[in-house]
């Protein structure tokens, strides 16, 4: 089971990876908009600077033909670093050029997946992560546990290389029900992960816990100070 944080804000990054044992950093079009004009390769050389090359950078393509991803996945590779996943929306095109960029070794995340068929395509591809879209699915009256619950059947029973790399959440019940379900990793906004959190039980007892101590020991009172 692991985590990804779905964001190119280089100041969360660094401030939440303090907390949270991520295991990389996933990003789109539209979460690179919520930055504004960025520059876009010296931006995600600074955060593979950030996180370092032990966990994994996701960068989307936005060509939706075969020769336009290609051009767009070799000027990630030579610009940001050959270790860079290429997110690449399941289409009959990007179906074409997970196989070429996997022939070639490099790392592949099939992405915009919303059907079993594009899932399993990907994953006969040689995709390394494939993204099925929890949240969005739902929207759609798609059942994401019954998608993610036959990738990872798929998986298991031929053996697959592929990790299902679950997207697209609103709140951690899915992320919890996705890894439920069969996904071996799960990437979401940092915020989601800080606000599971903030629920007043779990503040109710550490407090609990600090005043019974204090009881005994006397108020303000440390283990430090023992």
């Amino acid at each position: 089971m692991e985590y990804m944080f779905d964001t190119v804000n280089i100041e969360d990054i660094k401030h939440y990876s303090e907390f949270f044992p991520i295991t990389g950093i996933t990003s789109n079009p539209s979460i690179i908009k919520l930055e504004g004009k960025i520059d876009f390769f010296k931006h995600f050389k600074e955060i593979r600077k950030v996180i370092g090359m032990d966990k994994s950078l996701h960068i989307q393509v936005l060509a939706e033909d075969y020769a336009g991803i290609m051009a767009e996945a070799d000027a990630i590779l030579k610009n940001v670093d050959d270790k860079v996943f290429i997110k690449i929306p399941v289409t009959e095109q990007g179906l074409k050029a997970i196989r070429a960029l996997k022939a070639k070794g490099i790392g592949v995340t099939a992405t915009a997946i919303y059907t079993k068929v594009q899932g399993l395509l990907a994953m006969e591809a040689g995709a390394d992560f494939i993204a099925p879209y929890f949240n969005r699915m739902e929207n759609m009256d798609i059942d994401p546990r019954q998608v993610i619950t036959t990738f990872a059947q798929m998986i298991k029973e031929y053996k697959y290389p592929t990790k299902i790399l679950a997207a697209s959440f609103k709140n951690m019940g899915q992320v919890n029900t996705a890894f439920e379900c069969g996904a071996q990793t799960a990437t979401l906004q940092p915020a989601l992960l800080h606000d599971a959190f903030k629920m007043p039980a779990i503040k109710k007892a550490v407090e609990d816990f600090a005043t019974d101590f204090e009881t005994v020991f006397g108020k303000g009172v440390s283990i430090v100070d023992l």
